[in-house]
């Protein structure tokens, strides 16, 4: 799924990436705050879910959706996984999922996450709109079946 977005160019880099980046200063885009806040985001969406969400903020290239398929197969058990590559200078956000994460999060809830975070984008604050994106689909995705019979 793609989705044009209107945002200012952020990027931050990881392992995988940083050694990647073309410009310099990335490293003060976000405050450590902000960093603590997207890492929380990520880490409460998969202990939720029992699923892998990752995040990726960058440029994607001319092929976005090609790049986040590459980036999601890139990581580890690609089935349970889900990214969210976000690439604010070219306006784009894609949401990659693995095939047990697709059963869990259709393409309407993804697609309303990414409009949610459009929003938020729009309005100047792209760690908001990432951290309500995570948040929507990790409350559609529920919690794992495994847990539900659990209880």
């Amino acid at each position: 799924m793609t989705r044009v977005l209107d945002a200012d160019a952020h990027d931050t880099g990881t392992v995988d990436t940083a050694p990647n980046r073309a410009d310099e200063g990335y490293d003060n885009v976000f405050s450590y705050r902000e960093l603590a806040r997207l890492d929380e985001a990520l880490t409460m969406s998969s202990r939720e879910t029992g699923l892998r969400f990752t995040l990726w903020i960058g440029d994607l290239g001319p092929k976005t959706r090609i790049r986040a398929e590459e980036l999601h197969a890139r990581g580890g058990h690609p089935a349970d996984s889900v990214l969210l590559a976000v690439s604010p200078g070219q306006r784009v956000i894609e949401v990659v999922t693995g095939a047990s994460a697709a059963r869990r999060l259709p393409d309407r809830a993804c697609a309303l996450a990414v409009l949610s975070m459009t929003n938020s984008f729009a309005a100047g604050d792209l760690v908001g709109g990432i951290v309500n994106g995570l948040r929507q689909l990790s409350d559609q995705a529920g919690h794992p079946r495994s847990s539900r019979a659990a209880h």
